[in-house]
C-alpha cells in the first residue's frame, strides 16, 4: 500500500511502530513499513482485513487525529463484522456500497470544504458510501456512533458543490412531553431545544457566523417536523433526526416530502424511542417495509462503531444484552 503523507504514516505506525505491532498480532501477519509503503503479508483474507483498518486509520491520520493501539483493534473487529452483516443481512443497495468501500484500498470517505471531518470506523465507511449513491438513506443504531454528525457534514458538502440549494433540519418535538405552543419566545426559540444537537454538529464543522449568514440567507432551514406537512422539498439535503420517535403517519409525511434534485438522511436508534406507550413506532414500520427498494439503503450501526467515549459502546452492548430500550 502506497501512503501519499509522511506525517500521517508516521502517526499510523505509532511510537516505535506499535499500533503496526498490534496489527500483526491481531490478525496474525506481517506488516513492513519501507519509505511510504506498507507491505502486508500473509493469508488472503487477513491481509484484506488489515487493508481496510489501515486505510481507515491513515485517513483519520493525515488529519493529525491520534492513533492509538485501541483504535487499531476496534477497527479489526469493525471490519470483520461489517463483512459478515453486510454478506449475510443488508439489504443489497448497501451490500454494493459496502463492496466498493471494503475492496478498495484508498483511504475513507473525506467530505470537502468541512474540517476534519472523515470516517472513523468501517461501518462509517459505509455510510458515507451509502449516502453518496442514494437519494434515501437510513442510519439506525445507538448514540455515538455518528449518524447525525456525518449526515450533516455530508450536507454542508453538498450545499458547498452547489449540488443542492439548501439544508433542511428536523426532528419530532416529543422530549419531556412539552409542545412547541407551551415554550416561551418566537418559533426560532421554540425549536432551538429540539434542533440545538444539529446545530452543534454544524458549528463543530464551520465557523458559528458562517451557519448564522447561511440561516439568514434560506440556506439552512430548522424546524420541528410539524412544519414539513404540505411541502415539496426540491433541490434540498433533508435530515430527519431521532426518527425513532416518529409515528407511522409522521415519518410516512415526511417521506413524500421528497422532492426533485433532493436527498434525505433519517437517522434513528429504535431501541430508544420516547414514543408513548401503543403509539406506532414509524422507524420500526419503515425499516420493515422499505427493505430492499432500489434507491434505498439501511446501514446497521453497532456498537464496534461508537467513536465517542469508550464507555458508550460498552454501555450500549450492555443495554442490548439486557433486553430493555430506553423505557425498560
Amino acid at each position: 500500500m502506497e501512503l501519499d503523507d509522511v506525517e500521517g504514516l508516521r502517526a499510523l505506525c505509532g511510537e516505535a511502530d506499535g499500533n503496526l505491532r498490534a496489527l500483526e498480532n491481531r490478525l496474525g501477519i506481517q506488516v513492513l513499513a519501507r519509505g511510504r509503503h506498507l507491505h502486508l503479508h500473509g493469508k488472503p483474507g487477513q491481509v484484506h482485513v488489515a487493508a481496510n483498518v489501515v486505510s481507515a486509520l491513515f485517513a483519520r491520520a493525515k488529519t493529525g487525529q491520534d492513533v492509538n493501539e485501541a483504535m487499531v483493534h476496534r477497527e479489526v473487529s469493525a471490519v470483520v463484522d461489517l463483512r459478515g452483516r453486510t454478506r449475510n443481512a443488508a439489504p443489497e443497495p448497501v451490500q454494493r456500497s459496502a463492496g466498493r468501500a471494503l475492496a478498495s484500498n484508498e483511504p475513507a470517505p473525506w467530505i470537502d470544504g468541512v474540517r476534519h471531518i472523515s470516517a472513523r470506523t468501517a461501518g462509517q465507511q459505509v455510510y458515507l458510501q451509502a449516502i453518496a449513491d442514494h437519494d434515501l438513506t437510513f442510519g439506525v443504531g445507538p448514540a455515538g456512533t455518528g449518524k447525525t454528525h456525518l449526515a450533516v457534514a455530508c450536507a454542508l458538502g453538498a450545499l458547498q458543490r452547489r449540488e443542492v440549494k439548501r439544508i433542511i433540519l428536523t426532528r419530532p418535538a416529543v422530549e419531556a412531553g412539552e409542545q412547541l405552543g407551551f415554550l416561551p419566545g418566537d418559533l426560532r426559540e421554540k425549536v432551538s431545544p429540539y434542533l440545538r444537537p444539529l446545530h452543534d454538529a454544524m458549528d463543530q464543522m464551520i465557523d458559528a457566523d458562517k451557519v448564522e449568514r447561511m440561516i439568514e440567507r434560506g440556506q439552512v432551514e430548522a424546524a420541528p417536523l410539524a412544519f414539513m406537512r404540505g411541502r415539496t422539498l426540491d433541490n434540498a439535503f433533508v435530515i430527519l433526526d431521532e426518527a425513532q420517535n416518529c409515528t407511522t403517519e409522521q415519518l410516512l409525511m415526511v417521506l413524500t416530502r421528497l422532492g426533485e434534485h433532493s436527498r434525505m438522511v433519517i437517522t434513528g436508534d429504535p431501541e430508544q424511542s420516547d414514543l408513548k406507550r401503543g403509539q406506532p413506532h414509524g422507524l420500526d414500520h419503515a425499516l420493515r417495509v422499505l427493505d430492499g427498494i432500489e434507491g434505498i439503503a439501511i446501514v446497521r450501526f453497532g456498537p464496534q462503531d461508537v467513536v465517542r467515549h469508550r464507555l458508550v459502546g460498552a454501555i450500549a452492548q450492555a443495554w442490548s444484552r439486557g433486553g430493555a430500550g430506553a423505557n425498560g
